[in-house]
């Protein structure tokens, strides 16, 4: 329970639906420990704790407070800090889900007697014929979560509900009316990560990586054919597409189309040098299919609001060879590719 909408109401659906249900705030991350100067906000807050903590006190049922802060940092936000300084760009709520949360829970909820966990996803989940479980996009398309959830294992799948798949937010937010949770009802949503506070990644990687500037600070900006056009801050400040704050002028439009750590170069481009036709995913988890022996056609995102393209897809030794239909634009390493079969999910990975 995150203290927010979605999480709040699908504890109470549980509840009224008869399940004896055990509300689990986990605190995953300190604000003033990554160098915010704001208030503190989001899922983590004392706010949001406190938010949870209320509603399950008046339905009646547990409430405690997991604290997996070591286990967050040491994995996720050490994740994020190494793969902007490979040169790549995270994907810091995959990472989070798959190997924080759901075992997190896990953990907890055996030690509680409790036979499934529950969160907010909007998704939708069911066991096939084969035995393997499978995830499946939520109602509303707008608010859709399976993307995020592509690296849960089948052991964990099999423990976990997803309450609000079925429904739109709309619809969530008209049931916490109901409930009487008016304040609850009208909590405004928050798109940024977690632990990074003010959403500035570049600021938080200041804070966390001592001396950054110094270390990466006067390398080059470069065209395809290796012409040099300016000097940049620092190649951990750029991601692969970005056109703002590049600080140089050229008449048109120039993206970032290639970042190389091991020189602290930055390449730009043109919009159509951003464009590829296919692409290599590794760490590949198959959800729906134990195996894809044969190419097989999906829909490939490469990012969470991506609308997805037609793609061929093909297991090449340990990594999934991704053919699209039509060109794409702007495929970020460490970014995750996520493959779908109408609305069930496929599996994914992350981009080479």
């Amino acid at each position: 329970m995150s203290g927010g909408v979605d999480s709040s109401v699908a504890a109470v659906m549980l509840h009224e639906e008869g399940y004896e249900v055990i509300g689990l705030t986990m605190k995953t991350w300190d604000y003033a420990a990554s160098g915010g100067s704001s208030k503190e906000t989001g899922c983590c807050s004392l706010d949001s704790i406190n938010d949870a903590r209320s509603l399950a006190v008046a339905y009646g049922f547990p409430h405690y407070i997991l604290d997996i802060r070591s286990e967050f940092g040491d994995f996720v936000i050490d994740n994020f800090i190494d793969e902007y300084l490979a040169g790549r760009t995270p994907n810091p709520c995959v990472l989070c889900n798959t190997h924080i949360k759901w075992e997190a829970l896990l953990k907890r909820a055996d030690k509680l007697d409790c036979e499934f966990i529950a969160t907010g996803h909007y998704a939708n989940i069911r066991l096939q014929d084969s035995g393997r479980y499978v995830v499946s996009k939520g109602r509303d398309e707008n608010k859709d979560q399976s993307y995020v959830l592509w690296g849960v294992s089948q052991q964990n799948l099999a423990r976990t509900k997803f309450p609000l798949g079925g429904f739109t937010k709309t619809e969530i937010r008209q049931m916490a009316v109901e409930m009487g949770e008016l304040d609850l009802a009208s909590k405004s949503e928050s798109y940024e990560i977690c632990f990074v506070p003010d959403n500035d990644y570049r600021a938080f990687l200041r804070h966390k990586v001592e001396d950054l500037d110094r270390k990466v600070a006067g390398g080059n900006f470069v065209l395809v054919d290796g012409t040099i056009v300016g000097k940049h801050q620092g190649y951990p400040f750029y991601t692969i597409g970005q056109r703002k704050g590049l600080g140089v002028a050229f008449g048109h439009p120039m993206f970032v189309t290639k970042i190389i750590p091991e020189t602290n170069t930055v390449v730009l481009g043109i919009q159509e040098e951003l464009q590829q036709s296919s692409a290599y995913v590794r760490n590949v988890n198959l959800v729906k299919y134990e195996s894809i022996t044969a190419p097989l056609n999906s829909v490939t995102k490469i990012r969470y609001k991506d609308a997805g393209t037609e793609s061929s897809i093909v297991q090449e030794g340990d990594k999934m060879r991704v053919d699209f239909h039509h060109l794409v634009q702007g495929i970020a390493p460490g970014q995750s590719a996520v493959f779908y079969e109408g609305s069930d999910l496929l599996g994914g990975g992350f981009l080479v």
